[in-house]
């Protein structure tokens, strides 16, 4: 009796192994054809959360008017196009020019002698509007059935529209460059819906240049030496 129930046991296994190879193999894909395309465009729509990263002046210890300076982060809206060369089954190249609106970027002050009707505490916000180059190298996953994960890494080049550099008679600002660069990186995910791709995606930046037009002369600027540019961008890419 034991023994006939475990070849039933076995029978049902099989069964079920049989049913559940026959619904994976049929399966639908979306799209089975998309991956063989030489190149393909969309359109991105995302959130940035920007920031600075500092580097105190020398003279910053003996300065007599600031006690601290912190920087914060502000966040903004991303919207760009996007373009991809197909390399091989592996490896793909892409340009994603974004226009980032409302990534302002904040500066908090506590001022060690303030003035009578002066504040102890701060805080400077500088507007920021880029224009963003990146391009990348997407290296992709395998495909099952309609998904795929994708790894990137890159370089880009921004340009920011409001930058403040050339502001005169600005004691109370800190000035920043007008264009920036730096790398790039990221993970994606693929999911192959009938007529569209939609991929989510978060990627990180760093910027490598000096953004900071330091200018000795203002008490909120001279305490700083160098501002490196950092962000986060989560990304909705719908392609063709």
């Amino acid at each position: 009796m034991l023994h006939l129930l475990r070849i039933q046991k076995i029978i049902l296994l099989l069964v079920i192994l049989c049913v559940s190879t026959q619904s994976y193999a049929q399966r639908e894909w979306n799209r089975p054809d998309h991956d063989n395309w030489p190149y393909y465009f969309g359109m991105t729509l995302g959130y940035t959360r920007s920031s600075l990263h500092t580097n105190k002046s020398t003279t910053f210890i003996q300065n007599d008017s600031i006690y601290t300076v912190e920087p914060g982060a502000g966040g903004g809206i991303t919207l760009g196009l996007l373009g991809t060369l197909k390399l091989s089954n592996r490896f793909e190249v892409r340009a994603n020019p974004q226009l980032i609106v409302g990534g302002a970027r904040t500066f908090t002050y506590r001022v060690k002698y303030p003035f009578a009707g002066q504040p102890e505490v701060t805080t400077q916000t500088l507007p920021s509007t880029i224009v963003s180059f990146p391009f990348q190298v997407k290296f992709n996953s395998d495909r099952i059935d309609n998904f795929r994960v994708y790894m990137l890494a890159g370089i880009k080049y921004d340009i920011d529209l409001a930058s403040n550099n050339s502001v005169r008679n600005a004691e109370n600002l800190v000035k920043l460059r007008r264009s920036d660069y730096g790398v790039d990186v990221g993970i994606g995910f693929n999911f192959y819906l009938p007529f569209v791709t939609v991929s989510p995606e978060i990627k990180f930046s760093n910027g490598l240049a000096n953004i900071h037009a330091r200018d000795a002369a203002l008490k909120f600027s001279n305490v700083l030496d160098r501002l490196n540019s950092q962000m986060i961008t989560f990304s909705l890419h719908l392609e063709d």
